[in-house]
């Protein structure tokens, strides 16, 4: 009896010194990029000792457990490798140390999961060739990233351009401040024409007819002619108005035409044989010139006989009527200062704004006079007649006050207009600019930036939508971050447009630092929802490119200052286009990379596409807003 106890003793101890004990094994999984649990991932450990492998896929949670994993009693730990059994996944083994004192299951630590990732995004996991993995994506990523660097340097080159004439601009005004002006003598002022085109304009028709009827300037030199296409009510109105002024010695004339051939350059055109003054003065409807406009700048043509334009800046009636039309007012006074102030101060080349300036009528027609080819037929003419040798002359101080799109609606038709113009323009005058003889080098340079100017809504557009693929080449591509990190020259090309927005910031204090706190949210908010129209604009861009024809669009006007006067515009049509859809999708898809890249900490992009989200947001939900209410 004792010699079989001691038997069966001798067979315990011998098995559990030299027998294998069974262990569970289990931990979690997380993508380190997306810092998720890890699901549905095939993960195996490896007896370093013995070389058995254990197989296991994650659950839900990134849980993986290895059902009885054998560890050798006779030594206190048995080490194993850990790793994703999966070739798409990056391959990082991780050495697991597992005591044999584990009574049933070896849990490791769930705050501090293996992390893994596949080896490319969704968007790349692609292009094999030649036993080569992702070969074809890799080679698409670059491509992606050329097109992506040139937008960036693009838009870099737009804002160095408009840097150089905020210099330009900067210089000058110290030089413009000792400036002898002109005095305007009523004995030897010179005959002008004042010209007002309309198209159905019955809320603003007799405003505008009212100032140009109440210039201080000799009757006899100056007469007005209403150049009137209307198809509306807006005839009999400026009819009976014109009778009106008539009647008060001031010579008027009421020109209708019932063919609208070539839209206001074809009314500008027609009437030219009328035109009884040698210098043509042209508003549209919107504008409200001051009595003494014509004495500020009828001068200055006899200062110089080669002067062929003098262009004044626009003011805003209603600038304070909203958000949006504070931010047009922000934006065009950039226009207006360090650009038009910019060009003209170093001799480039600068553009009749289409209103509140004066032609020589010589001028026009010796540049060929008005031409309807193209939706902005005032910058057509402007570089016709400059590449002539013509000068124009800007006067910052001499203020035109205009009425600014009260909607969304009127300011992106508006924007389309111009935008598609400035790329019509481009088309037809680049070869010209380039091939003139007798012309400066910088400015070609400087013309060419001018008419391509819109074309930077185009960069944008591509440069946000191609910044959504470059987050995937990032997470794909470690061997091409290093090119994703030149994108920081976006920074710098917005330092330099907001020095071309301080310098022609208008709402400035005495308290400097209060000024320029307001002015940097100001802008930021401005470039937000200039970002917001980059979809729009680049459509018409392309439009313009391509030689796809419209007719022109004129700008809704409301001849309201407050919201309190607003009672409607029959003009200002309401529609949910194609257009308008994009821009919320887009709204949604920026709005989520925002929310994605926040949670897993990659914030580098994460400025730029709020920038876009509350861009789209603000554009598409007050284009709904205004079909809602029909205002």
């Amino acid at each position: 009896m004792t010699r079989s106890l001691l038997v069966l003793f001798c067979a315990v101890f011998t098995f559990s010194a030299f027998g294998q004990i069974k262990r569970d094994v289990s931990g979690y999984y997380q993508d380190y990029r997306t810092k998720g649990p890890s699901e549905d991932v095939p993960v195996q450990l490896i007896n370093k000792e013995t070389g058995k492998t254990y197989q296991a896929i994650t659950d839900e949670n990134g849980k993986f457990l290895f059902k009885g994993v054998e560890l050798n009693a006779n030594i206190d730990t048995s080490l194993f490798d850990l790793s994703v059994a999966d070739k798409k996944y990056k391959q990082e083994n991780f050495l697991i140390k597992i005591d044999s004192d584990h009574t049933s299951e070896y849990q490791m630590d769930r705050k501090n999961p293996f992390k893994t990732s596949t080896k490319v995004t969704w968007m790349f996991d692609w292009g094999t060739w030649n036993g080569k993995e992702n070969y074809w994506s890799h080679f698409t990523a670059k491509a992606v990233l050329v097109i992506y660097g040139a937008c960036l340097v693009l838009v870099f080159i737009y804002s160095l351009l408009q840097l150089s004439l905020s210099i330009a601009y900067a210089r000058s005004r110290k030089r413009k401040a000792l400036e002898v002006k002109p005095v305007y003598n009523p004995e030897t002022a010179r005959t002008v024409t004042v010209q007002l085109p309309m198209y159905n304009e019955m809320y603003v028709a007799d405003r505008i007819i009212e100032a140009a009827a109440n210039f201080d300037y000799p009757l006899d030199k100056f007469d007005i002619q209403v150049l009137d296409d209307s198809t509306d009510e807006t005839k009999d109105l400026i009819a009976k108005k014109v009778a009106e002024v008539a009647a008060r010695g001031i010579q008027i004339e009421h020109i209708h035409r019932t063919d609208r051939t070539g839209y206001k350059a074809g009314a500008l055109d027609s009437a030219m044989n009328k035109v009884k003054g040698e210098f043509i003065a042209i508003f549209d409807a919107d504008f409200v010139p001051e009595k003494d406009w014509l004495q500020q700048t009828m001068p200055y043509f006899e200062t110089d006989d080669n002067i062929g334009v003098v262009q004044t800046r626009w003011g805003h009636l209603n600038k304070s009527y909203s958000l949006l039309t504070e931010l047009q007012a922000f934006g065009l006074n950039g226009h207006f200062a360090a650009e038009q102030g910019g060009r003209n101060a170093a001799g480039h080349f600068i553009n009749f704004n289409g209103t509140g300036g004066i032609w020589r009528k010589k001028c026009i027609e010796s540049a060929g006079g008005w031409e309807h080819d193209t939706l902005t037929e005032d910058l057509d003419l402007s570089y016709r007649a400059q590449l002539r040798g013509w000068k124009f002359k800007y006067l910052e101080d001499v203020v035109a006050p205009a009425e600014l799109p009260i909607t969304m609606s009127a300011l992106k038709a508006q924007q389309h207009r111009w935008m598609k113009g400035g790329a019509e323009c481009f088309v037809k005058m680049w070869k010209t600019i380039l091939t003139y003889k007798n012309v400066r080098l910088t400015d070609r340079i400087h013309g060419l930036s001018h008419l391509f100017n819109s074309s930077v809504f185009m960069f944008i557009l591509t440069m946000s939508l191609l910044s959504l693929v470059v987050l995937q080449i990032k997470d794909s591509f470690s061997d091409l971050n290093y090119v994703i990190q030149y994108g920081s020259i976006f920074i710098l090309s917005t330092v330099f447009l907001m020095y071309y927005y301080w310098l022609a910031y208008r709402d400035k204090t005495d308290n400097k630092f209060t000024s320029f706190i307001r002015f940097v949210g100001r802008f930021f908010l401005f470039l937000t929802v200039s970002l917001g129209l980059s979809l729009a604009n680049t459509i018409a861009v392309l439009e313009g490119f391509m030689g796809i024809k419209s007719s022109f669009v004129r700008t809704p006007k409301f001849n309201v200052n407050k919201k309190t006067e607003f009672k409607g515009n029959k003009y200002d049509k309401k529609s949910i286009s194609l257009i308008t859809i994009g821009e919320g999708i887009l709204m949604c898809v920026f709005g989520f990379t925002v929310v994605n890249r926040s949670i897993y900490g990659d914030l580098g992009m994460v400025p730029f596409h709020l920038m876009l989200t509350v861009g789209y947001g603000i554009v598409f939900f007050s284009s709904l807003k205004e079909l809602r209410r029909g205002a």
